[in-house]
């Protein structure tokens, strides 16, 4: 099979399409013949290998793993004698640990009652849903509503702010906080202003003439994926008891990279009754169903950038590193 494989961190110009052998699965798992694949910002840092302190993690002098990428779509090829959930030829989409980026991967399905956390997942595949469109899903929407549901405790009727709505998670959020019925407002550049009015945000603040962090307006919630503010700065708009919910960060110097910004907003927030949080979202299979409800009825859909073929991988990456997409960026297999 072709597969995208580096053996060493760098640009995109380190990645190849090579041809690899098809991945076993075991007793527990499924071969899926991937049909699309979608980029994320943890994409980039494995490839470049940045912040260097992760690499602690990853692999110090070069990467573990010679494979990329999270988010997939496609069909069920093969299933070990274990499964009984899924069969030849069902669509499904999720996520694995690496290796995305390639005609096949192979998922290990947990055992119903297993309570053990998976780095992986797969499931059904929303009926109303392009491969294309559910590859953009698991790594974004997740990040999305385990950060407003969970870490946020988000309630029907809540002021939310949303700032970075126009990207991957943002784009996301804005409909999931709808769907959780809260009133959100969402910053965001110009050129996206349209786009993120009609992912049904009630309130858009262009970020580039006015600042939101004046505003008179109090929010319980602040779902934050751009990271371009300080706390002096965001605690100024939210509600003495609310939550400031950390999802995304500035690049960053090389040595820590985004996690400068999350450790000075959370140590200065540290004697303030507003809480601060920063989490990486997991897969968990009843967060994929209530995703896959909510994309089945229409509550939410993927906004895609653009699309790229699986030879023009390096091409995606760099268009990724730049920072600019609206929505995500997918890749077709």
């Amino acid at each position: 099979m072709k597969a995208i494989v580096r053996n060493t961190y760098g640009s995109p110009d380190v990645l190849e399409l090579q041809e690899v052998e098809k991945p076993d699965f075991a007793d527990d798992g499924v071969l899926v013949r991937v049909r699309a694949a979608s980029v994320n910002r943890g994409d980039w840092y494995s490839l470049t290998g940045t912040p260097y302190v992760a690499r602690m993690q990853v692999g110090l002098l070069k990467p573990k793993t010679n494979r990329l990428g999270v988010d997939f779509a496609g069909t069920v090829e093969a299933v070990g004698r274990d499964v009984t959930q899924f069969r030849p030829g069902d669509e499904v989409f999720g996520g694995r640990s690496s290796g995305a980026f390639a005609e096949y991967v192979c998922v290990r399905v947990a055992a119903p009652l297993s309570r053990r956390f998976q780095s992986f997942i797969v499931a059904p595949k929303p009926a109303n849903l392009t491969f294309e469109q559910a590859a953009a899903v698991p790594v974004a929407a997740l990040t999305a509503l385990q950060g407003l549901r969970d870490k946020g405790q988000i309630q029907l009727g809540q002021q939310v702010l949303i700032n970075g709505a126009s990207g991957g998670v943002g784009t996301f959020a804005v409909q999931i906080a709808k769907a959780l019925g809260a009133e959100v407002t969402a910053v965001c550049s110009t050129r996206n202003v349209e786009l993120v009015r009609s992912l049904g945000a009630d309130h858009v603040i262009d970020y580039t003439r006015e600042d939101f962090t004046r505003s008179n307006q109090r929010y319980d919630l602040m779902l934050d994926v751009a990271g371009s503010r300080s706390w002096s700065e965001c605690r100024r708009i939210l509600n003495p008891q609310a939550t400031l919910v950390i999802v995304g960060a500035p690049k960053g110097k090389a040595v820590i990279g985004p996690l400068s910004h999350i450790v000075k907003v959370r140590l200065a927030a540290l004697r303030s009754s507003q809480k601060v949080v920063f989490f990486v979202a997991k897969f968990k299979k009843p967060d994929m169903e209530v995703l896959r409800e909510l994309l089945e009825v229409g509550k939410v859909r993927p906004v895609i950038d653009r699309s790229y073929e699986l030879s023009e991988i390096a091409d995606a990456l760099q268009y990724m590193g730049e920072g600019n997409a609206q929505g995500k960026i997918v890749i077709t297999v």
